[in-house]
């Protein structure tokens, strides 16, 4: 599925994948932040190239769940943004992999 960028105030970049069947907002809104769409990014592949941060929808959860999982987090001592509709955002490998451990998850095809 086709992903696009999208840019906060403090230009903070996301990406964002949409179905071609569905209608592509110019605006999302994550952890009460506004996004605008970056056609800028998406031409200059910025996220690509390095992949992080990283939007996780399959270790994700149920968006009314999403407050609670952000509280888990934060007890377990591994602080980590998620998004409205429930899925982490992990920053770097390192920390996707202390908060999937957290949790009780294991990534086969990446991570001992």
């Amino acid at each position: 599925m086709p992903q696009y960028c999208y840019r906060s105030k403090t230009n903070k970049v996301i990406e964002k994948t949409f179905s071609i069947k569905d209608s592509i907002p110019r605006m999302v809104t994550v952890d009460r932040t506004d996004y605008h769409r970056s056609f800028q990014d998406e031409n200059a592949s910025t996220q690509a190239s390095s992949g992080w941060p990283m939007e996780c929808c399959a270790s994700g959860v149920h968006p009314d769940q999403a407050g609670e999982l952000r509280r888990e987090f934060d007890k377990q001592g591994v602080p980590t943004e998620v998004t409205e509709g429930g899925d982490p955002i992990y920053r770097n490998a390192k920390h996707r992999k202390r908060a999937l451990t957290c949790r009780g998850l294991h990534d086969k095809s990446s991570y001992n």
